[in-house]
């Protein structure tokens, strides 16, 4: 059964960083597509960035520039890198991977940007 796990999230001022990670259960060395995904109190989940097998990555545009996403596939292992951070990235991450037609949800950690 594939599991996500993310961990890393907290409770951080404006201006400061946190770094997520999503663990797998299973290798990722051939998954195509993993990505970070947020969803904010009272609004749709929307993406945040996805990086593919090859390294390839893609962002929104509201992350670009002060998120990073990696992978470590020895690690089996996605990461977030997140700088700068604003009020508004106040929101549960999630960690999402595809295999074929099916979708794999973590189970979300949460990050809150309070001064």
């Amino acid at each position: 059964q594939v599991q996500l796990v993310e961990s890393g999230g907290g409770l951080v001022q404006p201006g400061g960083s946190l770094r997520l990670s999503c663990a797998a259960s299973i290798s990722i060395f051939d998954i195509r597509n993993m990505g970070w995904y947020r969803q904010a109190p009272g609004k749709q989940r929307e993406l945040v960035a996805t990086i593919g097998s090859g390294g390839n990555t893609n962002y929104a545009d509201s992350v670009k520039g002060r998120f990073t996403i990696s992978r470590d596939d020895a690690k089996n292992t996605v990461y977030l890198q997140m700088n700068s951070l604003k009020p508004e990235d106040t929101a549960v991450y999630y960690c999402r991977m595809t295999i074929g037609y099916a979708v794999y949800w973590g189970q979300g950690t949460q990050v809150t940007l309070s001064s």
